[in-house]
């Protein structure tokens, strides 16, 4: 009896084996299973020009200038509607636009600069949208002296890379001044503004940056250009 049930004990186990060494193979296909598992998609940081002032500005005592008529502002060197953050290799391949994968700005770059120009100008004189200054000019009754109107393009927006480790942000805009009469429109100035500003870092919060920079530059340089045409 004794060695009956001694040799039972084995095969017990013996039997009893596969379906352990089953159980442990399921779990390890579990296991596998998961840490298979696609991660969730991170999110692009978005990016805009900052909060803008956060503080009133001081009353200019300069008498105020005339009203200003602002068209929208149309980009043609961008892709249209797109928000991606876009760089340049100057060293490999200049003509190549390419966007950091994980960057976006908020809005459109022509809308962000638009905004900042819009704040520029506004210092020391109404900033009027483009249809206004023309339902001005269809009512020359009024006696007023019709606004000049501002139109812009957009023409380089980019986080341009001279070597791996040397960038800045690069704005071209070409700007337009035109006199609205009862019987047309009087050309006043053109005028294209190129302005650089060295990125801190190479990668995509650099170029946001410099981008920001060069464009509050741009803005007060195109603000004295504007005065000087108006006068």
């Amino acid at each position: 009896t004794v060695m009956t049930i001694n040799n039972i004990a084995p095969q017990a186990y013996t039997s009893s084996a596969p379906a352990l060494w089953g159980c442990g193979l399921l779990a390890a296909l579990v296991l596998t299973g998961c840490s298979a598992l696609p991660a969730a998609p991170t999110r692009p940081v978005l990016y805009d020009f900052g909060p803008g002032p956060l503080a009133t500005v001081p009353t200019d005592r300069r008498a105020p200038l005339a009203p200003l008529a602002l068209a929208d502002m149309d980009a043609p060197g961008l892709p249209e509607g797109g928000n991606a953050v876009l760089y340049r290799l100057a060293y490999a391949d200049a003509q190549q636009l390419r966007p950091y994968s994980q960057a976006r700005w908020s809005q459109p770059p022509a809308q962000l600069l638009q905004q900042r120009l819009r704040e520029q100008l506004g210092l020391r004189r109404a900033v009027l949208k483009a249809d206004d200054g023309a339902a001005q000019a269809r009512e020359p009754a009024q006696g007023n002296k019709l606004p000049l109107v501002l139109r812009t393009e957009l023409e380089e927006f980019s986080h341009l890379f001279t070597s791996p480790s040397d960038s800045a942000g690069v704005v071209r805009l070409r700007a337009t001044v035109v006199e609205l009469t009862p019987s047309g429109e009087s050309l006043r100035g053109q005028r294209v503004f190129i302005v650089q500003q060295p990125a801190k870092s190479a990668d995509a919060a650099g170029g946001v940056a410099a981008l920001a920079a060069a464009s509050s530059q741009l803005a007060g340089e195109l603000a004295a250009w504007v005065e000087q045409v108006g006068q």
